[in-house]
């Protein structure tokens, strides 16, 4: 039965997502059962569907709290007026977010998806493709900066998107597996040192 129209909910939905978005974070796509996810909200499962939908929705809902939130840096990295500040600000980024205190280690497009089996093709799929989206987004700022002056002619746009996500992804698995923040930063650092010049 759906509350009456006008009825307020019983908990923060904004908070209840948060708490979601950790769930998932933590613990990939899969591994986060309907227990877990509703258990850390603080909601039933019939609220749960009420306000989110299934697993599949809140999942959803969840990635897009996280681009607007901790993966907010993709935005601001595509805004900078060079492509290496572009490159600069999306690695230090992806150190930052994967490295919070009081945040999951690693990022969640990556963590959310990895060992997924058939039940979470799903997730993985919408996970792989909102990591696509970030690459392309990344190749067409560079091959601005090629029409700009600001990166040589020959640069490669998509070679250079796809570099920095590799790095990136890379220093997401190297959180998870307990590298800190200064030691990723550096590796960051180190990935930028053959950047193409102007």
């Amino acid at each position: 039965m759906k509350a009456p129209i006008g009825r307020p909910r019983g908990f923060d939905a904004d908070a209840a997502l948060g708490r979601a978005m950790a769930v998932f974070w933590e613990q990939g796509y899969e591994g986060a059962s309907l227990a877990d996810l509703t258990a850390a909200m603080g909601i039933t499962k019939t609220s749960m569907y009420a306000a989110f939908g299934n697993k599949e929705d809140l999942f959803r809902k969840v990635l897009e709290r996280y681009e607007q939130g901790p993966a907010a840096y993709v935005a601001r990295a595509l805004r900078q007026p060079t492509a290496r500040e572009v490159a600069t600000t999306f690695l230090a980024g992806s150190v930052a977010t994967s490295t919070h205190p009081g945040d999951p280690a690693g990022c969640l497009s990556v963590q959310g998806s990895l060992a997924a089996g058939e039940a979470g093709r799903t997730a993985r799929d919408l996970l792989t493709a909102w990591r696509d989206r970030g690459r392309v987004h990344l190749r067409d700022r560079f091959r601005r900066a090629v029409d700009d002056g600001d990166l040589p002619p020959d640069a490669d746009p998509e070679l250079l998107a796809r570099y920095v996500m590799t790095v990136a992804n890379g220093i997401a698995v190297q959180a998870a597996g307990g590298a800190g923040h200064d030691e990723l930063q550096q590796v960051a650092d180190i990935a930028l040192r053959n950047w193409p010049p102007a």
